[in-house]
């Protein structure tokens, strides 16, 4: 049996970006279990709430590819990130006693914006699975294939948000044509 083929190049930096990735998954997860607590019993707890099990598995992946790659966790920055998840809660949306409104869009926009960014994060991962065959690539193709999925619907929330918010139509944001 031949040894598996390894990174040749930036092993820590790969063990930086995982452990990036890892506290960013730390924040979506405590966004999203907000976000449940304040849309409880309206149209966006189902969505959300399967949102967060894809989470919570996705982080369970990035801890297997950790694992398998030997990067040690660090646990600081999941640490970091939780709290300033936390400390973004005091910030301001135009209200100081109750939720804004544009505090429901401000969410989903940044959701929308983190699954763009933890899609790239996998197909960065699906990159060096091609040299690496420590790593799972049917998990990482899955995950890709699930976070598109997300950005999605997120997508389509947002831009109910936004017009419930403002007015106007979701529908006009749409753009096609290669737009």
């Amino acid at each position: 049996m031949s040894a598996p083929a390894h990174p040749q190049r930036n092993a820590e930096l790969l063990g930086i970006y995982l452990n990036d990735h890892l506290a960013a998954a730390t924040g979506g997860i405590e966004l999203v279990c907000r976000m449940l607590r304040v849309h409880a019993g309206s149209r966006w707890e189902p969505p959300l709430q399967q949102l967060l099990t894809e989470l919570r598995d996705e982080k369970a992946s990035l801890l297997a590819v950790a694992g398998a790659l030997g990067v040690p966790v660090r646990q600081y920055k999941q640490l970091g990130v939780w709290v300033a998840e936390k400390v973004t809660r005091a910030k301001l949306n135009g209200r100081l006693l109750s939720r804004s409104p544009l505090s429901d869009l401000v969410e989903f926009e940044f959701l929308a914006s983190a699954v763009r960014g933890k899609r790239s994060g996998f197909e960065t991962l699906r990159i060096v699975a091609e040299v690496d065959d420590r790593i799972d690539r049917a998990e990482l193709d899955r995950l890709i294939d699930q976070a598109h999925r997300q950005y999605e619907w997120l997508t389509d929330a947002r831009r109910d948000v936004a017009a419930a918010t403002f007015g106007g139509r979701p529908a006009a944001a749409e753009r096609t044509g290669g737009h």
